[in-house]
C-alpha cells in the first residue's frame, strides 16, 4: 500500500543526507586545511606589518559562518543551510505532485520540513538520516492526522440510536462500506440496522439487502424512486423501538453539482439530523478524491471520510491531502472486498510504514 510515495520518500531521505554530509565534511576540509596553511605562514610580524591596523574584515575568510559550521560538525553537531537541501526539495515537491498530493498540502510539508531542518545548530544523535526522518515524520503527520479523535469512543457514548450517513458519488464503494461498518460495530457488541436512502438506483435495494441478509442485519428499505429522508427516518423509529445501537444510512451517488441529490442530503439533515456524515471515495482516484471530499465538505458538512481501494493504491495521494484540505479526519480504509477489510485508519502507523519503520 502506497509503495510508490513510500520509494519517493525514501529517495528524498537518503539524497538529503548524502548532501547535508558532503557539503559538510566538505567545509570541515576547508577549514583544517586553512588552519594547517595559516600556522604554517605565521611569523613573528615585523615593524611594518605590526604598524597595520586590524580593520576586523572577516571578508576574505568567506564569512564566520562556513567556520562556525565546520566547527559544529568536527564536534558532532551539523549546521543545514538554507541552500544546502533546495535541489532536494524541490525534487521532494514534485515527487508528491506525482503522487496526487495536493499542491498546498505539498507546500505545507516542505515548509514543515526547511523549518526543522534549515538554520540551527543540530546535535547529531545518531545520524544525519535520523535528523532527516524526523523532519519527515513530523511534516507527514501534521498533515495526515488533521481531525483525528475516537471514533468508536464517540458512537458508545453517544445517545442510541447513532445515526451514520454515508455520501458520495456512484460507485465508489458507499454500501460494501456499510456493510463493513456493520460487521465492524456488531464484532464490537453494538447492533446495527441499514437504511437504503439511495431510491434512485436500480438495483440498491438488491444491492444492500443483500449485504444484510449475509451478515444477518435488518434492513429498511422503500420503493425505488421513495424519499430517502423518510427511510432513514424509518430506520430511526425501528432502531428506537428495538433497542439499535448504529443506523447505518446510504444515499444516492451524487456531484455536489447535482442541485436535486444535494437538496435530498439537505432533508436528511433537516428530517433525520444524523450524529455522523461520512465522505466515501476511492484512494486510487488521487487528486479527484480530494477535490470530491473538498466539495462534499463544503456542500453537507461531512465530518469524516472513508478511502476504499486503499490496498490498490501506490502513490497515496489522497491518504497524505484528504484530511488537510478538509480539517476532517480520514476514520477507515477499505483494503479489499471482503467484510473484514476494513482498518481503522492510524496516522502514525501509516507514517511509521511509509518511512520504513513499519509493516506495510
Amino acid at each position: 500500500m502506497f509503495d510508490g510515495l513510500k520509494d519517493k520518500l525514501s529517495s528524498f531521505r537518503e539524497d538529503a543526507t548524502e548532501e547535508v554530509e558532503e557539503k559538510a565534511a566538505e567545509v570541515e576540509a576547508e577549514a583544517e586545511a586553512e588552519a594547517e596553511a595559516e600556522a604554517e605562514t605565521t611569523e613573528e610580524p615585523t615593524t611594518e606589518e605590526s604598524a597595520e591596523p586590524d580593520d576586523g574584515d572577516d571578508s576574505d575568510d568567506d564569512g564566520p559562518g562556513r567556520l562556525k559550521r565546520a566547527a559544529a560538525f568536527a564536534t558532532g553537531r551539523v549546521i543545514i543551510e538554507e541552500g544546502d537541501l533546495e535541489d532536494q526539495l524541490w525534487d521532494l515537491e514534485m515527487a508528491l505532485l506525482d503522487s496526487d498530493v495536493e499542491m498546498s498540502v505539498a507546500e505545507e510539508m516542505l515548509e514543515s520540513i526547511r523549518e526543522s531542518l534549515i538554520g540551527e545548530t543540530r546535535a547529531q544523535v545518531e545520524t544525519t538520516e535520523e535528523l532527516v526522518t524526523e523532519a519527515l515524520h513530523d511534516a507527514l503527520l501534521d498533515v495526515i492526522a488533521v481531525g483525528q479523535f475516537d471514533f468508536e469512543r464517540r458512537v458508545r457514548e453517544a445517545d442510541k440510536p447513532v445515526t451514520i450517513v454515508f455520501t458520495g458519488i456512484n460507485g465508489v464503494g458507499k454500501t460494501t462500506t456499510i456493510a463493513k461498518l456493520s460487521r465492524y460495530f456488531e464484532e464490537r457488541g453494538l447492533s446495527t440496522v441499514m437504511a437504503n436512502g439511495d431510491t434512485y438506483r436500480a438495483g440498491a435495494n438488491e444491492q444492500i439487502t443483500e449485504h444484510a441478509e449475509t451478515l444477518g442485519t435488518e434492513i429498511i428499505t422503500h420503493e425505488q424512486g421513495g424519499d430517502p429522508a423518510a427511510v432513514i427516518y424509518d430506520a430511526v423509529e425501528y432502531a428506537e423501538a428495538n433497542d439499535v445501537d448504529v443506523v447505518l444510512g446510504d444515499t444516492a451517488g451524487r456531484l455536489h453539482t447535482s442541485e436535486d441529490l444535494m437538496e435530498q442530503l439537505s432533508k436528511i439533515d433537516r428530517v433525520v439530523g444524523p450524529d455522523m456524515t461520512l465522505f466515501v471515495d476511492e484512494a486510487v482516484a488521487g487528486q479527484d478524491a480530494v477535490e470530491r471530499a473538498r466539495e462534499f465538505d463544503d456542500a453537507a458538512a461531512i465530518d469524516g471520510a472513508v478511502l476504499t481501494k486503499a490496498d490498490a493504491d501506490s502513490s497515496g495521494g489522497a491518504a497524505i491531502s484528504v484530511a488537510y484540505v478538509t480539517g476532517k479526519p480520514i476514520l477507515f480504509l477499505g483494503v479489499g472486498q471482503g467484510y473484514d477489510d476494513l482498518e481503522r485508519f492510524e496516522p502514525e502507523e501509516l507514517v511509521d510504514a511509509l518511512l520504513g519503520d513499519g509493516e506495510d
